[in-house]
C-alpha cells in the first residue's frame, strides 16, 4: 500500500458553498465514481443560559490533528472502497449559519460512500483535535469541545 502524508485539511474561517460547488464540480470528470456522499457541518444559533450564540471560534494543535486525520484516514480507505475522501474543517471564527465542516467521500458505489461518510464524520467529531468556542453576542464566551 502507498503510504500516505497528512493532507492541509483546515481552512481558515467559514467554508464557502462556492469552495462546496467547485469540488463537487470537478469530480464530473471522474466517470468511475457512482455515488457521492457530502455532510456539511453548520454552527447554530443555539442559547446558552440565556445568551444566543452568535459564531464558533475553532482552535487546534494543527500538527497532531494533521497526524490523527491521517490515521482516521487511513482507517477509512482500508474498510471502504472509495475513490475519494475530502474533508475541510474551519479554523478562527465562524459565524451562526456558516458552514465549518465539509465531507465528502465518493465510490463506485452510492452504499460505500454513504456509510464511509457517515463513519468518518463520527470519527472527525469524536477523535479529531478540535476546539470550539461559543462566541455570544455580547461578546463573552463560553469553552465547548468539538461534540
Amino acid at each position: 500500500m502507498k503510504e500516505r502524508k497528512p493532507k492541509q485539511i483546515f481552512v481558515q474561517g467559514a467554508i464557502s458553498p462556492a469552495f462546496i460547488a467547485d469540488s463537487i464540480q470537478k469530480h464530473s470528470t471522474r466517470h468511475d465514481i457512482g455515488g457521492h456522499s457530502i455532510f456539511l457541518g453548520q454552527v447554530r444559533a443555539d442559547t446558552i443560559e440565556e445568551k444566543p450564540v452568535a459564531a464558533i471560534e475553532y482552535t487546534t494543535y494543527e500538527e497532531m490533528a494533521l497526524e490523527k486525520m491521517l490515521e482516521i484516514r487511513e482507517a477509512i480507505f482500508s474498510k471502504y472502497d472509495l475513490t475519494c475522501m475530502h474533508v475541510y474543517h474551519s479554523l478562527g471564527k465562524v459565524a451562526a449559519g456558516e458552514i465549518c465542516l465539509f465531507v465528502f467521500t465518493s465510490s463506485k458505489h452510492r452504499r460505500m460512500a454513504i456509510d464511509a461518510c457517515t463513519e468518518l464524520v463520527e470519527k472527525i467529531k469524536f477523535e479529531l483535535p478540535v476546539w470550539g468556542k461559543e462566541l455570544f453576542e455580547d461578546e463573552s464566551y463560553q469553552w465547548k469541545e468539538n461534540k
